[in-house]
């Protein structure tokens, strides 16, 4: 067998580990949230434009609010308080946007957006429909159409992969680097996890996704290839603009409960607590959408930013598993006590509520919340 043979052979032998079973009746599983739309396209496409148009209006309408806000500070030089630290454009607030942009949007997102791209050529795609699942879905975009000439669960775990291997290796990298950092050295502003100090970069950032939201060039491919799953439709870009904006909104709610936190809590348990609120959510939301696509019947149905909203049960006891166990984990490294044990059952069964019964694209920005106010509550409880 020649070198080209063989790369041939191991890329098929990836391939088919990756996408997994091929279930025979995933091709007749047309979901009915876009097939029972055949007969009105015009109007199902209308319908979608405008469910589109608004989020981005409204993602653009507290982008530019936000924006008036550090304008103001900047000129006034004003004391921003713990809400609007940092807003002054610094070199090194300019170094870590260039830095962010050319390393995580252009090179590591333009890396997953490459290796989706290239798996869903071998699913069977043509350059055609590859070109019409990266552009911004606008015109003769159709979802039932794929979802009926390739199996459903392949597009679903191709989706997991350019999104998870985007997001949640970064995410997991940056969370442990925090925790560690925490658990050595907690400091009074450790619950507020560091947002308070990029108010600048979030609107850089914000401003970003809103500005190549509506190209089919290479930025627009880069930022939105990887994260826009196929399975959203013409609402995929929509589904990553708002979970974009609403990160960027987390400063208004996690620096005052953060604030809380430290109140309540003595700095010995802010490491646990950073671990049960971040590391919790995104190990059970990861494994929620990697089990899922990978093995759930996409049985329940949900509500959310995209034209096919369904979920599974295997996925949302993984996430129950992931988000419980990381919390006993933690409750057994950190040598704490058995209400500790407690608070990590109600974490993980709040986790797996949330992420179920929550808009989609809204659950990031939930769990995290959600998962800070228990902590809160239950240290006005027991400590």
């Amino acid at each position: 067998m020649g070198a080209t043979q063989l790369e041939t052979f191991a890329a098929g032998c990836a391939y088919s580990f990756l996408t997994g079973p091929a279930w025979p009746e995933e091709n007749a599983n047309v979901d009915t949230m876009t097939a029972r739309f055949d007969a009105d396209l015009p109007s199902r496409d209308a319908e979608l434009r405008k469910m589109d148009r608004r989020i981005f209006l409204a993602c653009t309408f507290y982008t530019v609010l936000a924006t008036l806000v550090w304008l103001y500070f900047v000129i006034s030089q004003r004391d921003g308080g713990v809400l609007f630290r940092q807003y002054n454009i610094t070199w090194e607030s300019v170094a870590s946007v260039l830095g962010a942009i050319f390393i995580f949007w252009c090179g590591w997102s333009g890396l997953w957006y490459w290796i989706k791209r290239r798996l869903l050529r071998r699913l069977g795609l043509s350059k055609e429909e590859l070109d019409a699942v990266f552009s911004t879905r606008d015109g003769d975009f159709r979802l039932q159409e794929l979802t009926a000439k390739y199996p459903e669960r392949k597009i679903r775990i191709l989706d997991m992969i350019g999104r998870r291997g985007r997001a949640a290796i970064m995410a997991t990298v940056g969370f442990v680097i925090l925790y560690l950092a925490i658990r050595k050295s907690p400091g009074p502003e450790s619950l507020a996890f560091g947002i308070q100090n990029n108010f600048f970069e979030s609107l850089v950032f914000g401003w970003w996704m809103i500005l190549t939201y509506y190209s089919n060039g290479f930025l627009g491919k880069v930022t939105y290839g990887a994260q826009a799953r196929i399975m959203d439709g013409r609402l995929a870009r929509a589904n990553c603009l708002l979970i974009g904006t609403l990160w960027g909104m987390f400063k208004f709610v996690m620096i005052p409960i953060g604030i809380q936190l430290g109140a309540v809590f003595p700095s010995e348990y802010y490491a646990v607590l950073f671990l049960f609120i971040w590391i919790s959510y995104l190990v059970g939301d990861t494994a929620s959408e990697v089990v899922g696509s990978m093995w759930g019947r996409q049985k329940l149905r949900v509500w959310g930013v995209g034209e096919v909203n369904r979920k599974s049960v295997e996925g949302t006891v993984a996430c129950f598993l992931g988000a419980f166990l990381v919390c006993v984990w933690g409750v057994y490294s950190h040598d704490l006590s058995v209400a500790w044990l407690a608070l990590a059952l109600v974490i993980g069964i709040s986790n797996t509520l949330v992420e179920l019964w929550s808009p989609r694209g809204t659950d990031d920005f939930l769990l995290a919340t959600s998962n800070a106010l228990l902590c809160l509550g239950f240290g006005a409880w027991f400590l």
